[in-house]
């Protein structure tokens, strides 16, 4: 088996915590590919730096940015709103700040999962305070009626419904992250 061709096996480590597939490896993939080229239409003229949230965010922006056919920069934050639990805090905790210069930049911040969008919302306010000629998101996923706070967000990858879900960089407790298709969490926290 190609370990780089999307598929959907589970680790048997794994399976007795997993509900149903929510998006396939397949799925993930062709959508990851369809971001890239629209991302790549949209800043041909100005590459963006892409902000990777981590850690839940790692796997997507690995693959984004392969995807992004434009000379981009990268950079990383870690932020923490969940702890944990499998429900957002609502309390943001910079854990990692960017090492980069924002000042007229475009820049895209790459999230793995908006659900209250409490979390997105702080780091939209922190990141603008720094004064980019640009500031847009990119998520993966978006949980179907449970922001608090409306978003407009650039490119999303899946709105899904408002379960807790892991794999493709998702965890609980700092599992789960390197299934390649994303899963209904079934488990225990």
């Amino acid at each position: 088996m190609d370990r780089h061709a999307p598929h959907d096996f589970t680790a048997k480590w794994a399976q007795q915590d997993l509900g149903e597939v929510v998006v396939s490896a397949k799925e993930v993939h062709d959508r990851v590919c369809e971001l890239g080229h629209q991302i790549t239409k949209d800043y041909a003229a100005n590459p963006p730096l892409l902000v990777g949230v981590l850690k839940g965010a790692i796997n997507f922006m690995s693959d984004l940015m392969r995807a992004i056919e434009l000379p981009v920069e990268v950079d990383f934050m870690a932020v923490s709103s969940y702890g944990a639990a499998t429900k957002t805090s609502g309390v943001v905790r910079i854990v990692k700040d960017l090492d980069v210069d924002l000042l007229n930049r475009d820049v895209l911040v790459v999230e793995d999962v908006v659900d209250s969008g409490l979390t997105l919302n702080y780091l939209r306010q922190y990141l603008g305070a720094r004064s980019p000629a640009s500031l847009e998101v990119c998520a993966l996923l978006v949980k179907e009626g449970e922001q608090r706070v409306e978003q407009s967000l650039k490119y999303v990858g899946f709105v899904i419904p408002s379960h807790f879900v892991v794999g493709y960089g998702l965890d609980v407790n700092e599992r789960y992250r390197n299934l390649d298709a994303i899963y209904t969490y079934t488990g225990e926290v």
